[in-house]
């Protein structure tokens, strides 16, 4: 399933700033998107996709955006382009996301994604997207799960 939004989604919408205070990750994707569609965490099934205009994810820097939106089971965040902070955060906590550009993605579309080529298929109209091309290391980043992972896969992070 595709969810599609407009554009200057901000992180306070993405998730509301008084659900920030927890450690638990469920709680995050149970309000996930309430300001903006009350019926999101209800909807979300893993392997969905989001699809936005431009500006996602500006606001303030809070992490817990993007890990609502990856512990609701988002697959990958699709989006004209984001807010820089918000598009690292997601690549950090490893949640991919693609800037497409202008899209004619609507709501149910069926998508198929291959993040290493930034290709986006839409397999309800037959049009197709060439995303901005992640550098390596991020698509390595992601690969492992997260930065965390991927600093422990290689050797530069001790616990």
């Amino acid at each position: 399933m595709t969810f599609v939004y407009g554009d200057n989604i901000d992180t306070d919408r993405i998730i509301p700033g008084k659900y920030t205070k927890t450690l638990d990750m469920s709680t995050l994707a149970d309000h996930v998107l309430e300001d903006l569609d009350p019926e999101f965490s209800k909807k979300v099934k893993p392997g969905d996709y989001l699809v936005a205009g431009k500006n996602f994810g500006c606001g303030s820097s809070r992490e817990q955006a993007p890990l609502a939106l990856k512990k609701s089971g988002i697959a990958v965040v699709i989006a004209e382009d984001f807010a820089r902070i918000f598009y690292r955060n997601a690549i950090n906590i490893g949640l991919p996301v693609l800037e497409i550009g202008k899209h004619f993605i609507n709501r149910g579309d069926q998508l198929s994604v291959d993040i290493k080529e930034g290709f986006i298929k839409n397999e309800t109209n037959g049009e197709s997207y060439q995303a901005v091309k992640m550098p390596q290391v991020m698509i390595d980043i992601l690969d492992s799960g997260g930065l965390v992972e991927y600093l422990k896969e290689n050797g530069t992070y001790k616990l």
